[in-house]
């Protein structure tokens, strides 16, 4: 019974981050295969070809988010944007759901903007525990109120790293770690469980039983 056990504890895993993987390939493409709805009735393929293929939508997506970026690296690509972006700016409410999220995006997505670029570990959620957080920017009216030097954290929660807090802290109450934003990102989503090791020891289990 205990080598049953260890063979059916393998077989789990080996078969479940299989299936999620799957399960999430499949999420990701169904859902990017609704933008075929976008398409006048007479373009959809399954109307074209008489069979439902998975994965235009995909192909669609890509090709669209592809041309968009071409476009936006010429004059009048540049032009275009400012006129879109001068019309959402006119409109309450949507001007600043738009600027926050266009902040957020070209923080993380753009090589040369403010993205994290450093993480540290700061004491929260009490002084005797600590927690990874990035460090992010700071408004320099802020930063003009204390006293001492103090940086802006970003905490991101575990299993979504997209909420969490956002606060300021004294650098000296602060560790920074040689660690890339990847591998504390992974960790946190992971839980902890996908560490830098975690692979080696996987493979030493399965070696094992």
């Amino acid at each position: 019974m205990p080598r049953m056990k260890k063979y059916f504890i393998t077989g789990l895993l080996v078969w479940v981050p299989l299936g999620i993987t799957f399960w999430v390939l499949n999420l990701t493409i169904s859902t990017m295969d609704q933008t075929l709805l976008l398409l006048p009735q007479s373009w959809h393929p399954d109307k074209l070809l008489g069979i439902h293929i998975p994965g235009l939508g995909v192909i669609l997506t890509l090709a669209v988010v592809g041309m968009t970026g071409l476009l936006m690296r010429n004059v009048f690509g540049q032009v275009l944007l400012r006129y879109w972006e001068g019309v959402l700016e006119r409109i309450p409410f949507v001007n600043t759901i738009y600027k926050g999220v266009k902040q957020v995006s070209d923080t993380l997505l753009s090589g040369n903007g403010n993205s994290f670029r450093k993480v540290l570990l700061v004491r929260y959620p009490h002084p005797e525990a600590w927690s990874l957080a990035f460090q992010t920017s700071a408004p320099g009216e802020v930063l003009a109120q204390f006293d001492e030097e103090y940086v802006a954290v970003f905490i991101p929660t575990t299993p979504s790293p997209v909420n969490g807090f956002y606060f300021f802290v004294r650098r000296a109450d602060t560790i920074e770690l040689d660690m890339t934003v990847d591998v504390a990102l992974r960790s946190i989503v992971s839980m902890g469980v996908a560490a830098d090791s975690s692979s080696g020891k996987y493979r030493a289990f399965i070696s094992n039983t």
